[in-house]
């Protein structure tokens, strides 16, 4: 992992970065890469570059997209108006996982959300996901809050 470097996905990142959500049965809302969604998907990803609010990151090993996430910067009333970033999309390559990619990656996002003037890094995990509870856990993050969802 000596090689591992963390940036800013870039449009050639695009296809790569789907396929880690399709490696995810639970979590990749039935995503898949294919010319069918690839337009989709750039459109997606271009509002997300434009968005001053978004950052999409992309761990890399050699020429290799091996991990990716979101953050989401979250203007806030509470905490005397303090700045919270969220935490989305997290995977890591199946075959790389338990590698130390993903707590370099989430090191990584706690660094630039305190730079960036954050006051806390958030995120959800699915309620199945113990191996995943775990690891957030070590890391510091703490079971504060449930969490819902409406699909829409």
């Amino acid at each position: 992992m000596s090689d591992l470097s963390i940036r800013e996905a870039q449009a050639g990142d695009l296809e790569a970065i789907i396929r880690l959500h399709e490696e995810d049965a639970l979590g990749s809302h039935g995503d898949a890469w294919s010319p069918e969604t690839q337009p989709a998907y750039e459109a997606a990803f271009a509002a997300i570059e434009r968005s001053s609010e978004n950052r999409l990151f992309v761990a890399v090993e050699g020429d290799q997209v091996v991990g990716t996430f979101q953050l989401t910067f979250i203007p806030n009333l509470t905490g005397r108006g303090a700045l919270r970033v969220k935490v989305e999309s997290v995977k890591v390559r199946a075959a790389r996982r338990s590698a130390g990619i993903g707590a370099r990656m989430m090191a990584f996002a706690e660094d630039h959300a305190r730079t960036h003037g954050a006051a806390m890094l958030e995120l959800t995990s699915n309620k199945t996901r113990a191996d995943a509870h775990r690891f957030y856990e070590r890391l510091g993050f703490s079971r504060s809050h449930e969490g819902f969802k409406k699909k829409l």
